[in-house]
């Protein structure tokens, strides 16, 4: 292989930057049904990349990722106190794991 076919190296990433990126397991009756298939999900930064999820998930976890599934839950209009506004967009992350492999969410991270 070529330089130019060369596969991308993994990105390197601070501890302190993986815990910016994975914010919050999603804890949804939807979420919890695919937890079943091997999948896990994560409120993520906005500015985050499948390829930082997928090390940040990783390392934090230990465990091996196969495939990384993104999606901008965009703010709904609500009103707040009378008033109309915006709730802020944030990024959802379905992480898909390898045969065997699980996440507690049950326990925190240390």
């Amino acid at each position: 292989m070529s330089e130019a076919e060369a596969k991308p190296a993994r990105p390197v990433l601070s501890r302190e930057r993986m815990y910016q990126i994975i914010l919050s397991p999603v804890v949804t009756e939807k979420a919890t049904l695919i937890n079943e298939r091997n999948q896990v999900t994560f409120k993520v930064a906005l500015d985050a990349t499948k390829p930082e999820i997928k090390a940040a998930v990783e390392t934090l976890f230990g465990t091996k990722v196969l495939a990384v599934n993104t999606l901008v839950m965009k703010g709904k209009s609500k009103r707040f106190r009378g008033r109309p506004g915006q709730r802020s967009d944030w990024k959802k992350a379905m992480v898909r794991l390898a045969e065997g492999q699980s996440i507690d969410l049950t326990t925190g991270l240390a």
